[in-house]
């Protein structure tokens, strides 16, 4: 050996500078949280270790040690508090040695001392980000000594050694080593945790599950899940789907479908999805519990990100994975990352595509997705980038199904309308029969027109804020256009048709009208002649340009107000009941009954429409008319 090599080959001792100091200090003193995440960074550094011996494998390069398995082992020693973490990768020389493991661009440094200064919550999440993840191993260890040999022949073994303080020493190995890298971390006191096997599986499971190559922890293989969605799709059985489903989800159904795609250009990323066959969250607790796994290069950097998809995709489950992100990136810097978003349209695009084909080629399969999921996907109004694609997937309950279980789309809507239907018209109700029982209803059943059933606020919320489907614009029943509807040609007859009022009993109807409107005073803006009613006596419909009813009563449940909105009593003269209280107003305008009457045509309106909150002058004035009535039914029976 040389003179030069053999000076090469002395300890040498270094002073890390100050910047480093600095880092070292926040790592070891500042940083309490997550200080697992060490053990995420060294196995990736072996991950990345072995990719690169296995490069130059395939490249044809000669190295040493060609019979060493490519594999991750973890063990310690628990008497002396020693964590160890070792790879057969491509090792470092002495130079490299000190490149990597002993000096930081400080451009980096100080870059991520400003971050983790600003953010030190999330600093677990940024380490490495700057290139300084081995440094992580420093918030548990109070010494780490690195033996590395370099998988270059002639090349001797040599030894790093560190406390995190002030500096480092390199020196020869004086012990026989094989090609690779073995960290030894000296646990601090407080660390002991790290040398216990179920606490060192528990770690490699929730961070590096799927890193490529065989981790073991005390010789026994812990990551046994391969990565699928590196996998192509034709290898791939059902059966591994599932299990990758089940270990991911611990759901303990097969999911409803999955989606399992690559993407090579114009960034790469694969990613494994899969839809639920029911909601997961059964009582509403874990809304905020969603997300894909995110994970750069096989290894987890973020668990459920909330940015990968809407919320209103929240029900999917999976794992994304990009090529192109640097590893530990951030959650601030994921949401201003160009790369970051083009990946998360992408999935989003993925997803409704996949969700259409579904649609159109297994409508069975969609409508069991839309009852498990529909009531979140409906979220997905506020998604302008997407709305053509989000409203063709839009489901409801209408008028012309047979029952309350079958749906139907918006386009199956538009193509029934009448030819001059110029509005796709929606009712909300608490069931379908409460539904039909509205008395807005009978000119829609009269006119032959479907409407849309929908049975939550935020339905008519979501078509509110979508305000049209292609040209046609979405209208409650409450503030339709009665003059538009009745230009419409009748489908149902009337079976109980009375004979036109004489000119006489008109003029005494319109002064009906007024009394009534007398007798409710301001809590009408008007009483007039309904042109929409059929069957029922009166109802309550929105002045003109008026908020619908629905936000009417949602704006009332959340307190912004306690007033009931006044509205127009609409009063069909071709009902009995106001057939007889015309007769009784023509024999005296005066009669008792007439209030009664018109005191119980409002409130039972209010009933229907939800803003009756004192039913007792309601049921006391019933019982008083149904005990008049039987004394009249007595009478006249002769009982």
């Amino acid at each position: 050996m040389s003179e030069t090599k053999t000076t090469e080959m002395k300890a040498t001792k270094r002073q890390f500078k100050a910047e480093i100091k600095k880092l070292l200090d926040i790592l070891v003193h500042s940083l309490y949280t997550n200080k697992e995440i060490f053990l995420r960074e060294l196995i990736s550094n072996a991950s990345d270790a072995m990719d690169k011996i296995r490069f130059e494998s395939n490249k044809g390069t000669d190295y040493i040690d060609k019979d060493l398995p490519l594999e991750i082992n973890i063990w310690a020693n628990k008497d002396k508090n020693i964590l160890y973490v070792q790879d057969h990768g491509i090792g470092m020389t002495r130079d490299e040695l000190i490149k990597n493991l002993g000096t930081i661009a400080k451009s980096g440094t100080e870059d991520f001392l400003k971050a983790v200064t600003e953010n030190k919550e999330n600093a677990s999440n940024i380490i490495g980000r700057f290139g300084i993840g081995f440094y992580s191993v420093f918030m548990v260890a109070k010494k780490v000594i690195v033996k590395t040999k370099s998988y270059l022949k002639d090349e001797p073994a040599m030894e790093w050694e560190s406390d995190g303080m002030g500096g480092f020493t390199v020196k020869p190995l004086n012990e026989e080593m094989k090609r690779g890298t073995i960290v030894e971390i000296h646990l601090k006191d407080d660390a002991k945790e790290f040398t216990e096997k179920y606490r060192l599986e528990s770690i490699v499971k929730k961070h590096s599950s799927f890193i490529s190559f065989p981790i073991k922890i005390e010789k026994e293989r812990v990551n046994t899940i391969p990565a699928l969605w590196r996998e192509p799709k034709s290898s791939i059985k059902k059966e591994q789907y599932v299990e990758f489903y089940k270990f991911l989800t611990y759901d303990t159904e097969e999911p409803l479908d999955v989606i399992h795609t690559s993407v090579d250009a114009p960034i790469q990323f694969s990613a494994l999805l899969f839809i639920p066959k029911r909601n997961l969250d059964w009582f509403g607790i874990t809304r905020e519990d969603y997300g894909l796994d995110l994970y750069v290069r096989r290894v987890l950097i973020q668990h459920k990100n909330k940015d990968l998809l809407p919320e209103y995709l929240g029900f999917v489950k999976g794992v994304v994975d990009s090529e192109d992100l640097p590893l530990n990136i951030s959650r601030e810097t994921l949401q201003e990352d160009i790369i970051f978003t083009k990946i998360s349209n992408n999935v989003t695009s993925q997803v409704l595509s996949h969700l259409t084909k579904m649609a159109e080629k297994e409508p069975g399969k969609y409508k069991q997705f839309w009852e498990a999921h529909g009531k979140i996907f409906r979220l997905g109004y506020s998604d302008y980038a997407n709305q053509d694609k989000f409203m063709k997937l839009l489901r409801f309950n209408s008028s012309s199904c047979k029952d309350e279980k079958e749906l139907i789309s918006l386009d199956d809507y538009v193509e029934k309308m009448h030819k001059k239907q110029k509005e796709i018209y929606y009712i909300l109700g608490s069931s379908r029969a409460a539904i039909e029982m509205d008395p807005h209803m009978e000119i829609f059943k009269r006119k032959g027109i479907e409407v849309l059933y929908l049975y939550d606020p935020l339905e008519e919320f979501a078509l509110s804020s979508l305000m049209k489907y292609k040209d046609y614009e979405f209208k409650s029943v409450d503030q339709v256009d009665v003059k538009k509807l009745n230009k419409l040609d009748d489908v149902e007859k009337n079976e109980n048709e009375m004979e036109p009022l004489s000119k006489d009993d008109e003029k005494h109807f319109s002064s009906l009208l007024q009394r009534i409107k007398n007798i409710l005073g301001e809590r009408v803006t008007d009483v007039r002649e309904s042109k929409r009613l059929l069957d029922s006596p009166a109802v309550l419909v929105n002045p003109d340009n008026s908020i619908s009813s629905t936000m009417q009563k949602i704006m009332h449940i959340t307190g912004q107000t306690k007033s009931i909105p006044k509205k127009i009593m609409e009063i069909n003269k071709n009902h009995k009941l106001i057939r007889n209280l015309l007769k009784v107003y023509k024999a005296n305008d005066k009669d008792e009954y007439i209030t009664n009457v018109a005191e119980q045509l409002y409130e039972s309106a209010l009933l229907m429409e939800g803003y009756l909150t004192d039913p007792h002058k309601l049921v006391n004035r019933i019982n008083k008319l149904l005990e008049q009535s039987s004394e009249w039914y007595t009478a006249v029976k002769k009982l």
